[in-house]
């Protein structure tokens, strides 16, 4: 009798006789889709839950930064547990989480539930995130796995779009918590989809090599540097909770880096950080993404509250901030292969840095013509490239076992560097006592400095620090697929 090789078995058992059903990729495009609409959606809505729940000052940024420190904290994990625990399993998982907390979410009815629910949605869409990319790099292979990644980076970069269209839609015709409401319908037909097309896990379970205690002790270390940040107008800059929580965070970060040294399944192989393009683009990822989270935070603050725009106005008003990116981030890629990543990246600092700085000039009696639209076109274009060739400086160069680590890596410093970005850009706004009327066109100007003053920093930093391009398109040849998929 003939027998099959186990290997045939098992690659007919993940991906059925006749390859990847073709249902798998649009429903795991539409769950990330999904987690990528709760950042920029609620942008749109913070001054209507602002009201209605009595946030001031800086805490309304908790509204965001309780998702994406969490998200960003527990990426590396998420990937870790869908690798040992099954990837469809920590896909349904994730998806559950993330949808009983946005039903907490839509019926919060206080800031600190609020904050809370959207905590475990961040929760639920780090095991889902990695889950579902995951599934693409294994399930599909050759050109259709090309073909689902450059979908997967598509969906990141449209999210934005359609998030602030979403969110104004729903703010405007509706209510805020309509924005979390949507989720269950969407993710109840992702559910019944998912258990269809999703290939069911083999292998048992393992949950050795989790390492349950680095990812407790960088979420830990990253909430309260965020804390220290957000707290540090109303408690004082020179105070002692200021100072414990800031210098606590930055030492557990530092105890995470030497626990994960001494390990030997460690969520980030801490030493590949000295390499230039990975640790200089980490740094710079830090920069762009808190930059552009910022820049979102800022104007629709104030397109909302001191222009007075609604929400569905303030959602079309972002479009061209949107279209401007996206033509950032296609032509980065062209530019990056002719000439690597250390020369556009000065460029697009310095490009971002003349728009923040042309948004520094908003004021109380400003137009959304006049004030707003040249800064955003001009940061949407600079940001956009910065964003995709910091992504491909981590990227380019990985060896095939540290890709999906690197990937984790590139997707953390994009999520934690939004949520720092926007603690601290949302903390100086809030700097002259208001943030929710028109007497906070002055607080945001100064926050649209500070982010100029930053793409600047970062553009000097992008000289001095990454490879020349005599150095890193070699290794760029090497990997020519190397691409943002956060």
């Amino acid at each position: 009798m003939h027998h099959r090789p186990k290997h045939h078995e098992a690659a007919k058992t993940a991906t059925g006789s006749h390859g990847p059903h073709p249902w798998l990729l649009p429903v795991l495009l539409v769950a990330q889709l999904m987690v990528i609409l709760d950042i920029t959606a609620v942008n749109i809505a913070l001054p209507h839950i602002a009201r209605d729940l009595r946030l001031s000052g800086a805490s309304i940024s908790w509204t965001i930064t309780s998702y994406s420190l969490i998200f960003g904290s527990l990426l590396l994990f998420g990937g870790r547990a869908a690798d040992l625990l099954g990837r469809r399993r920590m896909f349904l998982t994730g998806l559950g989480v993330f949808t009983a907390s946005s039903l907490a979410s839509a019926l919060a009815g206080s800031a600190g539930v609020l904050f809370a629910a959207r905590a475990g949605q961040g929760f639920g869409a780090a095991l889902l995130s990695p889950a579902a990319l995951s599934l693409i790099t294994s399930t599909f292979h050759g050109h259709q796995r090309g073909k689902a990644l450059a979908a997967w980076g598509a969906v990141g970069g449209a999210g934005a779009a359609v998030g602030v269209l979403v969110g104004g839609v729903l703010t405007q015709f509706t209510d805020w918590r309509t924005i979390f409401y949507v989720n269950l319908p969407v993710a109840a037909a992702l559910l019944i989809a998912a258990l269809k097309v999703i290939p069911a896990d083999t292998a048992r379970p393992r949950f050795s090599g989790l390492d349950l205690p680095g990812a407790a002790l960088a979420t830990a270390s990253l909430a309260s540097v965020v804390y220290a940040i957000t707290q540090a107008e109303s408690a004082g800059w020179a105070s002692v909770q200021t100072h414990l929580c800031g210098l606590g965070g930055v030492a557990g970060l530092a105890a995470f880096a030497i626990y994960e040294l001494r390990i030997d399944a460690p969520l980030l192989r801490v030493d590949r950080i000295a390499d230039r393009a990975v640790g200089g683009g980490l740094i710079l990822m830090l920069a762009a993404a808190g930059s552009i989270f910022g820049l979102f935070l800022l104007c629709s603050l104030y397109l909302q509250n001191v222009l007075g725009m609604g929400a569905l106005a303030t959602g079309l008003a972002f479009i061209p901030l949107a279209l401007s990116a996206g033509v950032g981030a296609h032509a980065a890629g062209h530019v990056v292969a002719r000439h690597g990543v250390r020369g556009p990246l000065v460029g697009a600092f310095a490009v971002a840095a003349g728009g923040m700085a042309l948004l520094s000039r908003v004021g109380e009696h400003g137009t959304y013509v006049r004030d707003v639209l040249p800064g955003m076109l001009v940061a949407g274009v600079g940001l956009g490239v910065a964003v995709v060739t910091v992504s491909m400086a981590i990227l380019t160069g990985a060896r095939a076992e540290e890709a999906g680590m690197l990937s984790g890596l590139n997707s953390t410093g994009h999520e934690i560097g939004g949520t720092l970005g926007i603690a601290i850009f949302s903390t100086i706004a809030a700097g002259t006592g208001a943030i929710l009327g028109p007497h906070a066109a002055a607080g945001i100007s100064d926050a649209f400095l500070v982010g100029a003053l930053l793409a600047t920093l970062a553009s000097v930093v992008a000289y001095a620090v990454l490879p020349q391009s005599r150095h890193f398109l070699p290794k760029l040849h090497l990997s020519p697929h190397a691409m943002p998929i956060h």
